[in-house]
């Protein structure tokens, strides 16, 4: 058995070919989705990066884990105490440590342990190569080392290689000899200027006049991204720099998969690709950054290529990131591990059949604190900690109807947001009482002073929204801050 599990970061399904975009950034991984099963409505237990990446390593929650920042105490893993033994549970109960057990040599082609300093992301692979960046990497930096590793061990027995690519990641980077590819394709129908004129009236890090989170900056290395949204022109530079960076990391796998086929094990290969988390690019506001457990950020891609398995399916139920594990462990006939929180998705895999959810509960705690909950039709947001954006409390979206969340019915749908807070309450208590610690943490970061991206700028922030004609925002957000100054 050989798996290779591409680790696309900051990859949103709906500007992919294959869940019905409609501009030509992903003709590798199209054609991978035609010979597959597509996923329709997989998501992040928890956003961003560190926390979607604990989860789906461990196979379960932030709250069971402790990891839901990008910094304090709720950056780093729960420690296991008394019931430790001599190599922790990471050793033996996390998805790589499993693939071994079954008997797979495991890699990781990334530098994400260093970049989130979370070394435990390392546990259970036989070899790791850091890529060197932090996250900065450029397909063209990673993919070398891709090729040599496939090279030197393609033609083993077993294996499973996790390879990570960041091109969607802002800030956007294809190199600019790449050209534009999409310089004559439309924009997405649903972003106007009178959206954009409306956004730059909010108060939002990353939003339309502070792309860069608290001001409009600039990288000259960068010139895909710029660091605000005036106009149409402005957001056609910044939809192109993301969609150019999807389009040339696609190429990039299309040189892996040559590769691999050159080594003659392309056909016999088991193909995953998924993301971290996707990205909002107006969603709420928010342009260029994944700031939310909303539809925009939580939604990610996932496309399974099976040999021996049909093609050409769909599967719509609800499932988590952090399912992957159990997922694999029923294909590869191990056993579930006593920790996990995931549920296999195998048989939609083997048989088409429906084993999705009746409902997700999603989190957010490293730009704001939030908890999401996905059921039919319905994107319920609950707001702890705003990230300096003056979200409501509740915010309600028929995301069917408005994939883009432009419309909050929470005012008009009293009875949907009641059942979305009951369904929160019940995955809550469930959550708490499964383990051994007492506390959430979620209100771990509130009581450490807000999500890690929100600590020290509220002062220099209230003072831009005052010098670009939103004093209004500036005093409301004085308002609900009092103590943040």
């Amino acid at each position: 058995m050989r798996i290779l599990y591409l680790d696309l970061d900051t990859l949103r399904p709906d500007h992919l070919g294959c869940y019905g975009y409609h501009r030509n950034t992903s003709p590798n991984l199209d054609a991978l989705a035609q010979q597959g099963t597509v996923f329709t409505n997989c998501y992040c237990s928890d956003a961003p990066c560190l926390p979607s990446r604990a989860a789906l390593m461990t196979g379960q929650f932030g709250l069971h884990t402790g990891v839901v920042g990008h910094g304090a105490t709720a950056a780093d893993m729960r420690l296991e105490g008394y019931s430790r033994d001599f190599h922790g549970r990471l050793a033996r109960e996390n998805l790589p440590a499993m693939l071994r057990q079954a008997g797979l040599y495991t890699a990781s082609i990334s530098p994400f342990a260093e970049r989130h300093g979370a070394w435990w992301f390392n546990a259970g692979f036989n070899e790791m190569h850091n890529t060197g960046k932090g996250g900065m990497e450029s397909a063209e930096e990673i993919t070398p080392t891709v090729l040599r590793w496939i090279a030197a061990n393609a033609g083993r027995e077993d294996w499973f290689l996790h390879v990570n690519y960041w091109d969607p990641h802002t800030p956007y980077r294809a190199p600019e000899e790449f050209g534009d590819p999409f310089a004559d394709d439309p924009l997405p129908e649903w972003l106007t200027p009178e959206i954009i004129a409306y956004h730059r009236t909010l108060a939002s890090p990353h939003g339309a006049q502070e792309i860069s989170m608290y001001s409009n900056e600039e990288s000259p290395q960068y010139p895909r991204h710029p660091g605000e949204v005036r106009d149409l022109r402005d957001m056609r530079r910044l939809i192109d720099g993301y969609d150019c960076g999807l389009r040339y990391m696609d190429e990039h796998i299309g040189r892996l998969l040559a590769a691999l086929d050159e080594q003659g094990v392309l056909e016999d290969l088991v193909i995953i690709v998924s993301a971290d988390h996707g990205e909002n690019l107006g969603e709420l506001g928010i342009y260029a950054e994944h700031a939310t457990p909303d539809y925009a950020t939580a939604r990610l891609p996932l496309l399974v290529r099976w040999p021996g398995l049909p093609g050409g399916r769909t599967d719509t139920g609800l499932h988590y990131n952090l399912d992957l594990a159990p997922t694999l462990a029923e294909m590869l006939g191990r056993e579930a591990k006593p920790s996990w929180d995931g549920r296999s998705w195998a048989p939609a895999l083997q048989r088409g059949e429906d084993c999705g959810r009746e409902y997700l509960v999603l989190s957010q705690c490293a730009h704001t604190c939030m908890r999401g909950v996905r059921m039919g039709p319905w994107m319920y947001l609950r707001t702890y900690h705003d990230g300096y954006r003056l979200f409501p409390q509740e915010m309600l979206y028929d995301i069917e109807q408005d994939p883009h969340e432009q419309h909050d019915l929470a005012p008009a749908q009293p009875e949907v947001c009641r059942e979305a807070v009951w369904r929160l309450n019940e995955w809550h208590d469930a959550m708490m009482q499964s383990m051994p610690y007492a506390t959430d943490p979620l209100w771990t970061v509130m009581r450490e002073g807000g999500p890690l991206h929100t600590r020290g700028h509220l002062a220099a922030y209230v003072e831009r929204l005052r010098a670009t004609d939103r004093a209004d925002k500036a005093e409301a957000l004085l308002q609900r801050h009092p103590t943040e100054l």
